[in-house]
């Protein structure tokens, strides 16, 4: 419980300053669409955020959930995440991460590369979770 509440703190303390940035140059509404294995289970994560953009460095709390076969059918599992990254202008973006479902919170490292002006092909990787997928930036 106590690490749920240090993470919502520090995704309330990002935000807080990112949002209230004077130089914010490309803030918006991000959504995503994944392939995904999180803990042995495959399965295709739908998410959306807001990504707080200001010189090349972005931070992006994210919410979504995860599809997958639970062996009856097609199971949900709610997840929330917070990534930071740099973007090098008109290329590759690097970065970190942090993957809440259930009781489990995990990083990860991401890239992604720009495929068209407003859509980037990305991947996550860390402890027990791989995404490999494509994001849309509003």
């Amino acid at each position: 419980m106590m690490k749920r509440l240090r993470i919502g703190a520090v995704i309330v303390a990002g935000m807080a300053v990112l949002g209230g940035a004077q130089g914010a140059q490309a803030n918006g509404l991000v959504a995503e669409a994944n392939l995904a294995r999180w803990h042995g289970d495959w399965g295709g994560e739908l998410g959306a955020g807001y990504a707080f953009e200001a010189a090349g460095f972005t931070l992006r709390p994210m919410a979504g959930v995860m599809l997958q076969d639970d062996g009856d059918g097609t199971g949900t599992r709610l997840y929330g995440k917070i990534e930071a990254s740099y973007t090098l202008p008109a290329s590759v973006e690097l970065g970190l991460g942090a993957r809440l479902s259930g009781d489990r919170t995990r990083s990860y490292a991401l890239v992604s590369l720009p495929l068209a002006p407003k859509i980037r092909v990305k991947g996550n990787v860390g402890d027990g979770y791989f995404a490999l997928g494509a994001r849309l930036d509003f």
